[in-house]
């Protein structure tokens, strides 16, 4: 449900530039997410990091977008939140006992994934090299392609290459927990 309600300003971002333009849109994400942030806070009374971090970033870099009439300026908001997210994942690697992957995921999951201590970091690391091409995909996009391709991008392209990446985790995970379940001692 929080993936759907994250995804919300996104939608109301592409239907504005659809029905309007650019800065129009710009207007609406900014107004979206701070409203966003305000209803979880509300029902939670907690705001996850990612979403207050997007959040910090679209009304910042949205609002020197406006200021300054320079489009580039809000289109680099997926690439900063995303090598961001790298940094954070790589530096994970070297500070604590568990990467930041192994935290997410033993967070969210109901049962607990259990992987070989050796699997956590390249796993760790592989989201690292998603998040450093998506921020590379975005960049590339909104320097070499028209205003509505990059639109489309960041609504279709973007969650699409999420999605492929998150199958692929999944497909990843499943065969190594099969390994573990394989590899652990029977209880006779």
């Amino acid at each position: 449900m929080q993936a759907l309600i994250d995804f919300l300003p996104v939608v109301a971002f592409v239907i504005a530039y659809w029905l309007a333009d650019f800065r129009t849109a710009v207007a609406v994400i900014m107004g979206a997410m701070v409203l966003q942030v305000a209803v979880t806070w509300l029902l939670t009374r907690t705001v996850n990091r990612m979403t207050l971090a997007s959040a910090v970033l679209v009304v910042g870099l949205g609002g020197v977008s406006l200021v300054l009439k320079n489009d580039l300026v809000f289109k680099w908001k997926p690439t900063i939140l995303n090598w961001a997210f790298a940094a954070v994942f790589l530096g994970s690697q070297f500070v604590g006992e568990r990467t930041i992957v192994q935290r997410l995921l033993q967070a969210v999951a109901r049962e607990q994934i259990v992987l070989p201590a050796r699997d956590w970091r390249p796993l760790n690391l592989m989201w690292v090299v998603f998040f450093l091409v998506s921020g590379a995909a975005n960049i590339i996009v909104a320097y070499r392609f028209p205003e509505h391709v990059w639109v489309n991008f960041k609504l279709f392209g973007l969650l699409g290459l999420t999605l492929l990446f998150v199958l692929a985790q999944a497909a990843w995970l499943s065969r190594r927990e099969g390994q573990v379940q394989a590899d652990a001692p029977r209880e006779d």
